[in-house]
């Protein structure tokens, strides 16, 4: 195991590049995880700067908007990603059907959880087996993610590194118009509906 305190404390004063630089030679099975929220084009450009082509892990729930779709797809194009992509095993119309997006205080929306994102990502982790998993989680975004840093391991012990941990939205803004990336401020994630909950996956 590596000191991750002090690590932490060293990274702080480091770019994201040099983190991630780290990062891969540390690692076997490197991952990049993304939903194209809001400021994804900003770790998916950074990552495949270092590794072109690491894999990078798309859970897709079945209910991103028009807008997302599109900008994941011109994002994949841009940045030429080697994206493998992860679906529900249940179409959303099926679910739709039956059961439909649970309100967040229905017993049922854990299930839904479940279905659309938390067993696709798990069935995801399981075929890729990676040692380092790259996460554009940052502070403030919610309460569990303040209490980590750039550094943590995931339940299941696998190294995350978040090396946009610091940035603030003004200076994620700055990356993506010095590299002339998209970015998609429509998204919505129907396992959380609001932005300050999380959906199960990192915490």
């Amino acid at each position: 195991m590596i000191d991750i305190a002090s690590l932490n404390e060293e990274f702080a004063s480091k770019s994201p590049q040099e983190i991630i630089e780290w990062a891969v030679k540390q690692a076997k099975t490197p991952v990049v995880t993304t939903n194209f929220r809001p400021f994804e084009a900003v770790i998916l450009h950074a990552c495949t700067r270092v590794q072109k082509n690491m894999p990078v892990i798309w859970c897709d729930t079945g209910y991103n908007t028009s807008y997302t779709y599109r900008h994941a797809e011109a994002t994949i194009e841009q940045l030429d990603l080697n994206v493998k992509l992860y679906v529900p095993k249940q179409t959303s119309a099926h679910r739709d059907a039956v059961m439909g997006i649970p309100d967040v205080e229905d017993p049922k929306h854990a299930v839904f959880t479940e279905q659309v994102k938390l067993e696709p990502f798990k069935r995801a982790m399981d075929e890729h087996k990676p040692d380092v998993w790259f996460t554009n989680l940052r502070k403030g975004q919610t309460a569990f993610r303040d209490s980590i840093d750039i550094l943590s391991y995931s339940a299941d012990g696998v190294l995350k590194v978040s090396p946009f941990y610091h940035y603030s939205d003004e200076e994620m803004e700055a990356y993506v118009a010095q590299h002339e990336l998209g970015n998609e401020t429509r998204y919505f994630d129907p396992t959380k509906v609001l932005s300050n909950r999380e959906c199960g996956l990192h915490s």
